[in-house]
């Protein structure tokens, strides 16, 4: 069996897509990041795993709980490579939720699983739940939003193109 494919079963399978995440940093960005990987990588395999975190905080003096630690873990969504690792920081630093999360968000509004929300709708419950939004707010939401002619909003591909911007960026 071939070195990768011995890592790929050892750490769980195959890896959750990502966007192109190098893009988000400038190359001395990327090398700092990659020496904190390196840091808390203790075992040298190339992946971040439950033992690597438990013993870089204990070498900050810090003892966690194992939850806590696999809590840590699990925002990554997959094997904490290095590209997983510089997505994190990404999506941290960017100050938005996952793809996955935010459509979920929706998708709690999406009572046929449709995929598209109707505006009125979306309206109603960004000016009243939560956050509220103003009605200009959502007005500038919906400017150059997926709505079709019926005035559904298709929150898919809106969560795509907040998260990886249109074809014309």
């Amino acid at each position: 069996m071939s070195k990768t494919r011995a890592q790929k079963s050892k750490h769980g399978g195959s890896r959750p897509r990502t966007s192109n995440i190098f893009s988000m940093f400038d190359q001395t960005q990327i090398q700092e990041f990659k020496e904190a990987f390196n840091i808390i990588d203790q075992n040298r395999d190339g992946f971040i795993d439950a033992r690597d975190l438990s013993e870089m905080m204990l070498s900050l003096g810090k003892e966690v709980p194992e939850k806590y630690v696999e809590g840590m873990l699990d925002e990554a969504r997959g094997n904490l490579n290095f590209t997983m690792f510089l997505t994190l920081f990404g999506e941290k630093l960017s100050g938005t939720d996952p793809e996955d999360v935010i459509k979920n968000a929706f998708a709690c509004f999406d009572e046929e699983g449709t995929g598209k929300i109707h505006e009125d709708k979306l309206r109603e419950l960004l000016t009243t739940m939560g956050d509220r939004m103003s009605d200009k707010e959502v007005d500038e939401l919906f400017v150059g939003a997926p709505i079709d002619a019926k005035g559904n909003f298709d929150y898919v591909s809106f969560t795509h193109i907040l998260k990886h911007g249109t074809k014309d960026d």
